[in-house]
């Protein structure tokens, strides 16, 4: 019994520590691994809304706002383009951004659809 009192406490405790490192670290690891590939996908870029989307058809978008048909779209002048339009969701200078009428679709900054409104 007297061996028993000069080992010290933490002897027994230092491999059930290393362990919960260990677990702790993995686990962190694997959170983190999950983070990442969450952000990953939240920052990808939406796709280019193409002309021939269903949506695109419904509301007259074209990708090159020089391209409207004046006579099916008389609401259009020229100088209107998506990236000086109320909706864009990037700045002026942006190639491509995002719009509510398209969620989950970027519309070209050069294009056009018949919900343009001035940006103010």
């Amino acid at each position: 019994m007297p061996a028993a009192r000069h080992r010290s406490p933490h002897f027994r405790q230092e491999p059930k520590l290393k362990n919960a490192n260990r677990r702790t670290f993995i686990v962190q690891s694997i959170g983190m691994c999950a983070a990442l590939a969450a952000a990953r996908g939240a920052l990808a870029a939406p796709p280019l809304l193409a002309e021939s989307d269903p949506a695109a058809k419904a509301l007259g978008y074209r990708a090159n706002a020089a391209t409207v048909d004046t006579s099916h779209f008389p609401k259009y002048q020229a100088g209107q383009r998506c990236s000086n339009c109320r909706f864009y969701g990037g700045s002026a200078t942006d190639a491509a951004a995002s719009c509510p009428m398209f969620p989950g679709k970027a519309v070209a900054g050069d294009g056009w659809c018949n919900v343009y409104a001035k940006r103010a």
